[in-house]
């Protein structure tokens, strides 16, 4: 012992479910909520495993389809892109990166992030839209209606109480938060809906750093949730 201090990362608590561990394997996510799994799994060894055990699964089950010829249009296209493909590298029909890996020991964010924003956490460029909450979109080629973003909040912080005009999924990067649901720390994931109405409190620790996706606005339901509601597209 040399009397440095390590800090060691807690595995997730709250997971991705087995649905759409087998939906990300097969290639049938979105691109948002492929880039939501892929960075769960960099934080989280047992969905990894899961994942994993899902991919061989599949893989089973393809090798004991009976084969059916292809077309010389189909073979084409298959070698066309076999050609351009990069052999160091999974890529999905979305962009994400699919190859199944742990997070990088000195990185805050996790690959497929950094992929995406160009950078690691340090060098975010934050939009503050008051109240202690920041946050910075992320760019991609995502469904209509979805907003990808990372959100920030102040140590000891709430986000507005709020509750959802669609689905709402929310994964910790950074520090922690708590709400009726629980506490949540990094790599810990909530999916919420309409029937969910809450307001996160950041830890009092640190700042909170989550990404999010959403395919609907979110509905801020406090005292002041009416005016909220005019201004604020989060």
């Amino acid at each position: 012992m040399n009397g440095s201090a390590h800090r060691v990362m807690t595995a997730p608590q709250h997971h991705i479910s087995d649905e759409w561990l087998l939906d990300y394997a097969s290639g049938a996510l979105d691109e948002a909520a492929s880039l939501f799994v892929a960075t769960h799994l960099t934080y989280c060894p047992e969905c990894r495993a899961r994942a994993q055990e899902l991919e061989a699964f599949g893989g089973e089950i393809f090798d004991r389809i009976e084969p059916a010829p292809l077309s010389a249009s189909a073979m084409d296209a298959m070698m066309a892109r076999l050609d351009v493909a990069n052999d160091a590298d999974l890529i999905s029909d979305t962009g994400v990166d699919m190859a199944i890996r742990p997070a990088v020991e000195g990185d805050v964010l996790p690959a497929p992030l950094r992929s995406y924003l160009g950078c690691d956490l340090d060098q975010v460029v934050w939009q503050k839209r008051g109240g202690g909450v920041s946050v910075a979109e992320i760019d991609g080629y995502f469904e209509q209606g979805q907003q990808v973003y990372l959100l920030k909040v102040d140590a000891g912080r709430a986000v507005p109480q709020h509750t959802h005009g669609g689905n709402e999924m929310v994964m910790v990067l950074a520090g922690s938060y708590q709400d009726e649901n629980g506490t949540f720390a990094k790599g810990d994931v909530e999916i919420a809906d309409g029937a969910v109405d809450h307001q996160p409190i950041a830890g009092s620790q640190e700042d909170c750093v989550c990404l999010v996706v959403t395919d609907a606005p979110l509905r801020f339901t406090g005292s002041a949730g009416w005016l909220l509601n005019m201004f604020v597209k989060m």
